[in-house]
């Protein structure tokens, strides 16, 4: 059985289609990874959700900050932004379906076996494996659940930007959100930064990559993610970044995490720029 991680599809559909075909993928007995943003920005984002979905036990997909706003958009269009390409979604006739799908995805997914954890975005420095998968946990009950509603009124926001035990309610979740969807850097003392988006070099001195950050708990991990197309793909120590820019005009890239860590790319005909 081969198993293999994809970074952020983001609606390319045949972007994802020529990369199944390129590795030879077998649903009866291969397994992919999705790094989450399945939806948004590219052209085909009910197509992307049927496919994954319609793979079954071969495919495990995290959320990812796009993925979530489809759903807040669906339970409150004021969510909406002049660039979302999710109204194929919306509109569907299995839209029910496919959000209902959606909402029972989690954020966080480990694989004891490969000893392999992977999110969308990052892990809170503070965070041991345990407390990652514990925080992450709590959102995918709350997803599932009758306050589903009321999270999205409360997800949007960059606050709190340090991790407490103390957190509770719509703060916790929200912090909790915010490192496995949308981090990209952080301060030298683990304080979460959200403005700054550019590849590493670009940010002010005080801050650096999430998986840079000094004592960080989960060094000893190693983490698959996506969310930073500035970033691109990257492998250094316990660390594989997949996010390369498929819908932007780059390529899509599988890595198989089985045995040798190869890598494949096709280029995406989807640009969104």
């Amino acid at each position: 059985m081969a198993v293999y991680a994809i970074g952020d599809v983001q609606g390319c559909y045949d972007s994802l289609r020529r990369l199944l075909d390129l590795i030879a993928f077998d649903p009866a007995s291969d397994r992919v990874w999705l790094v989450g943003d399945m939806v948004n920005r590219g052209p085909a984002s009910a197509a992307v959700l049927r496919l994954v979905r319609d793979l079954g036990d071969a495919a495990i997909a995290v959320l990812g900050n796009h993925d979530l706003h489809l759903l807040a958009v669906a339970h409150n269009q004021d969510h909406r932004r002049h660039r979302d390409t999710i109204d194929d979604v919306l509109r569907a006739p299995d839209r029910d379906e496919l959000l209902e799908w959606l909402c029972q995805r989690p954020l966080l997914h480990h694989d004891a076996r490969l000893r392999v954890t992977m999110v969308h975005a990052g892990l809170a420095p503070q965070w041991d494996l345990r407390q990652a998968v514990a925080c992450a946990a709590e959102l995918h009950d709350v997803l599932r659940g009758a306050e589903r509603v009321e999270f999205f009124k409360h997800m949007y926001g960059d606050r709190p930007a340090v991790w407490s035990e103390d957190l509770t309610g719509w703060e916790r979740l929200r912090f909790s959100v915010n490192c496995l969807t949308r981090m990209r850097f952080c301060s030298g003392d683990g304080d979460v930064d959200m403005r700054h988006k550019g590849s590493p070099g670009t940010q002010p001195s005080h801050l650096v990559p999430w998986f840079m950050v000094p004592g960080r708990l989960t060094q000893q991990e190693t983490i698959v993610f996506g969310h930073w197309s500035a970033l691109g793909y990257r492998h250094q120590a316990g660390i594989y970044a997949l996010d390369s820019g498929c819908v932007w005009g780059g390529r899509l890239t599988a890595l198989r995490l089985d045995g040798e860590h190869r890598t494949y790319r096709v280029f995406c005909p989807d640009s969104a720029s």
